[in-house]
């Protein structure tokens, strides 16, 4: 796992699913998780990571420095001394290839991926993306659109910020909570095509904390969605 592999397999994998979208248009968190957030019906969000084993966001190689050469990249991303500071350092303990500011690039990516897959109604990206429990949610929001025959119709402005606001491990599993404030433009549509949410010119800002998460005894260098939260 390099760092320079990280935005390199990000990209390769939306390049992947963009390429499988195309090629079929061109050929014709502990069993007590509510609803995730839907940022398109406000509903409340899955909460309590889940236990799946893909990932989501990559992480760079482990490398073997030692001493504190290996802290250089989380001093230069939080200051030291910061709560935030010690959490990754300690991360880093079981990650010593972990970089906070290539994650935080990739989590930003999978952000926008996810929220527009959900708009979509796009199960099968979802599924590569999110944990078991999540995924649930998800698809429990999307079956009942599409019951009551409605349709999302949105655009991905921005992400006008990105944070890590914590990280852990627990149980041999990292966890970072990510902070992300982005703006949509959204509608939804009855079955008849009338306007019954949102705003097609209206841009909405969004704000949540999603938690990403990977088991650090495994291989697989990539991280999944396990739990979601709207920010107040």
């Amino acid at each position: 796992m390099g760092s320079n592999d990280f935005v390199t397999l990000f990209f390769l994998v939306a390049a992947v699913l963009i390429f499988l979208q195309l090629r079929s248009v061109l050929g014709r968190r502990t069993g007590n998780e509510k609803p995730p957030f839907d940022p398109y019906s406000p509903r409340d969000l899955a909460k309590g990571p889940g236990s799946d084993d893909g990932k989501v966001v990559t992480l760079p190689k482990r490398d073997e420095a030692g001493g504190e050469e290996r802290f250089a990249a989380i001093d230069a991303f939080a200051k030291p001394g910061t709560p935030l500071n010690t959490s990754l350092r300690e991360l880093i303990q079981y990650d010593p290839g972990f970089n906070p500011k290539e994650f935080l690039n990739g989590a930003r990516m999978a952000y926008e991926m996810i929220v527009m897959a959900f708009a979509d109604g796009d199960r099968k990206t979802l599924k590569s993306l999110l944990s078991r429990d999540v995924l649930e949610g998800f698809e429990t929001v999307i079956a009942d659109r599409e019951s009551r025959g409605e349709v999302v119709k949105s655009t991905f402005v921005g992400i006008e910020r990105a944070e890590i606001t914590q990280a852990v491990v627990r149980d041999n599993e990292e966890q970072i909570t990510v902070r992300i404030i982005c703006q949509l433009i959204t509608a939804t549509y009855d079955k008849a095509g009338a306007l019954i949410d949102g705003d097609a010119e209206q841009v909405t800002e969004v704000n949540d904390l999603w938690t990403f998460a990977r088991d650090v005894r495994s291989r697989d260098p990539n991280w999944k969605l396990v739990a979601t939260e709207a920010d107040a």
